[in-house]
């Protein structure tokens, strides 16, 4: 079976950098420019494996994303990793958003890609 991937995040040149590097690992990666369009791929879609979230987008950030993806039984128990070039947030060195693990955009790729994989076993 093949394992989805959602990239939520509003910096194109990220989606493409990392989403190459998932799919060259067997994902397949669908990419939404903010979380407004991420819950409208929602709707649309089965839920992906994971979901792989910035924080600051327009129109719906992804703090609302996650409120509102916890909200919603169809999507609360799927996979999410905060993916964020912040070294803080919300002021606070936080390790989790909404439960979801945080991992700078600094973190090598192998490092993020076992995150990812530990939480889905």
């Amino acid at each position: 079976m093949s394992r989805t991937l959602l990239f939520v995040d509003d910096d194109r040149d990220v989606r493409e950098a990392f989403g190459d590097l998932f799919e060259f690992t067997g994902w397949k990666v669908f990419h939404a420019v903010d979380g407004q369009a991420a819950l409208d791929w929602l709707e649309a879609n089965p839920p992906p494996t994971a979901i792989l979230l910035d924080l600051k987008m327009p129109r719906c950030d992804g703090y609302e994303f996650r409120r509102r993806q916890l909200a919603d039984p169809r999507w609360r128990n799927v996979t999410t990793v905060v993916f964020t070039a912040d070294a803080t947030v919300d002021g606070l060195s936080a390790p989790t958003v909404e439960g979801a693990p945080v991992v700078r955009k600094s973190t090598p790729f192998t490092d993020l890609l076992m995150v990812i994989e530990r939480l889905l076993r």
